[in-house]
C-alpha cells in the first residue's frame, strides 16, 4: 500500500512525547515508532503492569506513568508528576479512548464514561501541560478523533446522554466532542500566538483489543461480529499511520486533519480527512470550550 509510512518519521532524539493508551493497539504502536526514531516516550496507561510489558517490547527510552483519563484526580496526580520530572514536553499524543457497548456507565467523576475518556480528560491533560509543552522548541499536540463523528450531534442539553442512550450513539458523540476540542484548540493556540500546534487523526476502521471487548458480552451475535470485523478492518499498524503523520511530519500546520484515503476514509494510505460541519463550526468550539471549563475544572487559553 502506498503512501506516507514510518520511514518517513524524522529523527526524534531529544524529543520526549507523551502517548496515552500507549499499552496496546494503535497507542503501543505509535510509542514504538517514536521510541525507534530516538524519542523518550511516555507510555500513559491505566494499566501500569500492561505498560511494563508493553516497555519491554519497544526498543527505545520508554517509561510508564499510571494515568486514568477518566478520573480528573489521577489526569491532575499524571500531569503534576510529569511536569515535575519532565519540565519540557515536545509531543502529546491524546489516544487512548472507551468504546462500550451495553448499559450506560460514568466515570469516577460522575460523567457519562465515553465522555469522560474521550474528551474531557484529555482536554484537561492538555491543559495542565500546556506551559510544559509550550517551552519545547517545536510543541505538538494530536487528538484522535473517529469517522463516527461525522454522523454523530452534540446535545448540549443532554451532554451526559441521560436520555435515550445508544453506546455507539455516545461513542460518537464523544468522538465528535473530542474533534470539535481540537479544532477549538488550533483557533484559541493561534490567537494566542503559541508555538504549540493542535492536530488531529483517525485511525478509519482498524483491528483493535477495543472493539473485540466491547462485543464480548454478546454472545454468539458478538463473536460474529467481531469476525467480521477482522475482514472489513485495516491492521492496527496502518491505522496507526495517521496520527504518526499528525504527530511528526515537518509542515504539518495547526488543525490540520489525518485519516485513511480509502473507502469513505475506512482504510488505505494516509491522506488528509474531511472535518464534518459541526465540528468546524466556531460556534460550537466557543461553547463545547466554556462548558468542558466547568465539567473539568481546567481553565486555559
Amino acid at each position: 500500500m502506498a503512501g506516507w509510512n514510518t520511514d518517513q518519521i524524522p529523527d526524534q532524539h531529544g524529543r520526549t512525547a507523551v502517548v496515552t493508551g500507549a499499552n496496546s493497539g494503535l497507542g503501543l504502536v505509535t510509542a514504538t515508532a517514536l521510541a525507534r526514531r530516538g524519542a523518550r516516550v511516555v507510555l500513559a496507561v491505566r494499566n501500569t503492569a500492561a505498560g511494563a510489558e508493553a516497555a519491554r517490547g519497544i526498543a527505545g527510552d520508554v517509561e510508564v506513568r499510571e494515568l486514568d483519563l477518566a478520573s480528573l484526580d489521577s489526569v491532575r496526580a499524571f500531569a503534576t508528576a510529569l511536569v515535575s520530572d519532565h519540565p519540557v514536553i515536545d509531543l502529546l499524543v491524546n489516544n487512548a479512548g472507551m468504546v462500550l457497548l451495553g448499559p450506560r456507565r460514568l466515570s469516577r467523576d460522575g460523567f457519562e464514561l465515553h465522555l469522560a475518556t474521550n474528551m474531557l480528560g484529555p482536554f484537561a491533560l492538555t491543559g495542565l501541560l500546556l506551559d510544559t509543552l509550550a517551552a519545547a522548541p517545536k510543541p505538538r499536540v494530536v487528538n484522535l478523533s473517529s469517522i463516527t463523528h461525522k454522523t454523530a450531534r452534540l446535545d448540549f442539553e443532554d451532554l451526559m446522554v441521560e436520555h435515550n442512550y445508544r453506546a455507539p450513539s455516545a461513542y460518537g458523540r464523544s468522538k465528535l466532542a473530542v474533534t470539535v476540542f481540537g479544532i477549538e484548540l488550533d483557533r484559541r493556540l493561534r490567537a494566542a500566538g503559541s508555538p504549540i500546534i493542535s492536530t488531529l487523526a483517525h485511525p478509519g476502521l482498524t483491528r483493535t483489543n477495543l472493539t473485540p471487548r466491547a462485543w464480548e458480552h454478546r454472545g454468539r451475535l458478538g463473536h460474529m461480529i467481531a469476525r467480521l470485523g477482522l475482514v472489513a478492518t485495516q491492521p492496527v499498524e496502518q491505522g496507526a499511520l495517521p496520527q504518526l503523520r499528525a504527530a511528526t511530519e515537518p509542515g504539518v500546520h495547526g488543525g490540520q486533519f489525518f485519516g485513511p484515503a480509502g473507502f469513505f476514509e475506512t482504510r488505505g494510505r494516509v491522506t488528509e480527512a474531511r472535518l464534518s460541519p459541526e465540528a468546524a463550526d466556531p460556534s460550537v468550539g466557543k461553547r463545547l470550550w466554556a462548558v468542558t471549563e466547568l465539567l473539568t475544572g481546567v481553565t486555559y487559553l
